[in-house]
């Protein structure tokens, strides 16, 4: 996989000698209303995620992790506590400048592929610059084509998503996600709808990522694809219930 962008690789640093988070939660909490029902979906979350690091959020179904995931990504806002993003505090940012965040910080991974049928590969990596305003179009393509290399795809660029395979999909999905040099990766159960041969090939993609100094979260309900990070942090019930290094 050839670079995208130019992240700073930081393995090998010892924590104390990494930057400043990259994302920080404090007392982090989510309640749902549903009728005379609370639902609290986050009762709590500390998390610090430094540049660099490749990370995996594991829970089961209704652990918050997805909420998680969410809240991260600037898709939705907590009930209490504060979350800052580069060291910005999110709660400030208005509509406009979250949107900004989304399109030009976080790239995003999710187990739908989100692919648009009538496109091809490359033009389905060119939405995010295109929605972002950015010209000329002959720029857009060259970066699109960049990521799709990137990622194992320069023979693909223009396949529509019919004439892929499921794994092929999801690499453009990744390329999509990359295309505006994020500064993070959130990835959504990134290997969910995959068969195991193209699921180990996505987390190689992530593996990478993460060696040439990206910062990617990866949210999964799968222990064998948790373990492939480097950091597992594991969420039950709202609270993170444990986090450390991933053993080899």
């Amino acid at each position: 996989m050839s670079s995208i962008g130019h992240p700073r690789h930081q393995s090998g640093l010892a924590l104390e000698e990494m930057p400043g988070p990259m994302l920080e939660l404090r007392e982090v909490t989510k309640t749902y209303g549903m009728g005379e029902v609370e639902v609290h979906a986050l009762r709590g979350i500390n998390l610090v995620v430094r540049e660099g690091e490749y990370v995996a959020i594991m829970g089961q179904s209704g652990s918050g992790k997805s909420t998680l995931m969410h809240i991260l990504g600037c898709l939705d806002v907590p009930s209490t506590g504060t979350y800052l993003l580069e060291g910005r505090d999110v709660s400030v940012l208005n509509e406009i400048e979250l949107a900004e965040v989304r399109n030009r910080r976080i790239g995003f991974v999710f187990q739908q592929f989100h692919l648009l049928p009538r496109l091809s590969a490359w033009r389905n990596v060119e939405l995010p610059l295109l929605y972002a305003g950015r010209r000329p179009r002959s720029a857009r393509r060259e970066r699109a084509m960049a990521a799709l290399g990137a990622v194992g795809l320069a023979d693909r660029v223009e396949h529509r998503p019919t004439e892929l395979s499921g794994g092929q999909q999801q690499r453009v999905a990744i390329a999509r996600a990359l295309a505006s040099n994020p500064a993070i990766v959130l990835a959504d159960e990134p290997t969910g709808n995959l068969a195991s041969d193209q699921a180990d090939e996505i987390l190689a993609i992530f593996e990478a990522m993460h060696n040439q100094g990206r910062t990617v979260v990866l949210i999964t309900h799968e222990p064998d694809v948790g373990e492939r990070a480097k950091r597992l942090v594991r969420i039950k019930d709202g609270l993170v219930v444990s986090d450390g290094p991933v053993r080899p």
